[in-house]
């Protein structure tokens, strides 16, 4: 009768734990970089901040225009706010006049 001699290998305990291991890595890697991970919170509420940010501006932006609309709605209308408009329309002014042109965004 034959006998075989193994040698006792220790790879065969550091299987499990390495795939242990991998499994961690794996989820603990898209914990913090994933869709809902941690840092996605981070930037979601960073920009939120520059959302809310935009969201006022536009609102001033709005307050601005619907005031000047009142002033051209109300029974007494602003000569010189309608003056400025026609000048601007048709750009044009008097040569006596000094025009100072701001852009668009100034207004």
């Amino acid at each position: 009768m034959w006998t075989r001699q193994h040698k006792q290998r220790n790879t065969g305990r550091l299987i499990i734990p390495s795939l242990c291991v991998a499994f961690l890595a794996y989820f603990g890697f898209h914990a913090y970089h994933g869709e809902f991970g941690i840092y996605s919170k981070y930037r979601l509420e960073a920009e939120a901040v520059h959302l809310q940010s935009e969201l006022d501006s536009v609102k001033a932006r709005r307050v601005d225009l619907q005031r000047r609309v009142q002033l051209m709605h109300q029974g007494t209308l602003e000569k010189d706010m309608l003056d400025e408009q026609a000048r601007r329309a048709l750009n044009m002014s008097h040569a006596d006049e000094i025009t100072i042109m701001l852009p668009a965004t100034a207004r």
